[in-house]
């Protein structure tokens, strides 16, 4: 039994004796969730196997990738598929004598800038379809042509009126990218809740006003899902494009490998490709998040 203790106004009060096991339970169940309870080293084991498990597949693709050309292909095989540490080696010669950095840095300037003006002439356009009823009924059918229009299909034209420049490739770049984003802005524009935009009518927000603090807030997760995938286009795009006429760039180096007959090079190049475009969805992802926190707060207070 436990000892009577007094409170500060004098009265005395018992406390409770703790059920067997609450301790236990409670400290696993903190809001850090169920592992919170267990010591640093089984902590550490189980996030090690989170990992592992998560990464599994490219770790199995990747050991598949250096034993198969060795024990699984024939040795003729080998020359045109060399194992991944001959590719690292070449990967490694290539960062040593700066080329790759060169390829990257041009490569990186004209889909950062294709990128960019896509981005934000399909943000504005796409608010004004989607609020504007007339401008939408105008625009649709030249939308609806052009956006079933592949890219690479209009290559060779883009090559011909802009010539085989930067003018060219950051055009391309740009149309590619154009279309997701704002197919994306269109819908989520139409998405948001329709009480919202009443409430804020009711309340005398200006249209201004209006776009700024109901309408674009809720489209932006929308908006962005164009946006990672016009991230994506862009970079296959002007690799395509680079392939065709161009002195340098990621493209570039992996054709003219290829010709070279420098297969570990050519390999080296699409894995840099592959590098990039998972680097370019992190980082999207990331600013989709910074843009979203109202969101997980709003989330998190309803909890």
């Amino acid at each position: 039994m436990t000892a009577p203790s007094l409170t500060k106004e004098g009265h005395a009060s018992v406390e409770a004796p703790a059920a067997p096991g609450a301790g236990t339970d409670s400290a696993l169940q903190t809001p850090n969730g169920p592992a919170a309870g267990l010591s640093p080293v089984r902590r550490g084991v189980l996030n090690t196997g989170r990992v592992l498990w998560r990464a599994g597949a490219i770790l199995l693709f990747l050991l598949l990738w250096e034993l198969g050309p060795l024990y699984l292909a024939p040795a003729s095989t080998r020359v045109f598929l060399p194992p991944l540490h001959d590719v690292l080696g070449a990967l490694g010669t290539l960062i040593t004598k700066g080329q790759l950095q060169d390829h990257l840095a041009a490569s990186l300037s004209r889909s950062a800038s294709g990128f960019g003006i896509a981005v934000v002439s399909a943000v504005v356009l796409g608010l004004l379809v989607a609020w504007y009823g007339a401008l939408d009924r105008f625009l649709n059918p030249l939308l609806e042509v052009f956006r079933n229009t592949a890219a690479l299909a209009l290559l060779p034209v883009f090559t011909l009126l802009l010539g085989i420049g930067e003018t060219s490739k950051i055009s391309i770049v740009a149309y590619a990218a154009f279309f997701p984003v704002l197919l994306n802005t269109i819908a989520g524009v139409r998405t948001v809740d329709p009480l919202l935009i009443r409430a804020a009518r009711s309340l005398g927000l200006s249209n201004f006003t209006l776009f700024q603090k109901v309408i674009l807030p809720s489209a932006v997760p929308t908006i962005f899902t164009g946006i990672r995938m016009a991230g994506t286009a862009s970079i296959l795009v002007l690799i395509a494009a680079e392939m065709v006429g161009a002195k340098a760039g990621l493209g570039y180096l992996i054709v003219n490998s290829q010709s070279s007959f420098l297969i570990p090079d050519m390999y080296a190049g699409i894995l840099t490709v592959s590098l990039l475009g998972l680097l370019v969805n992190y980082l999207l992802v990331g600013v989709e998040r910074h843009f979203s926190r109202w969101r997980t707060a709003v989330g998190s207070g309803n909890g």
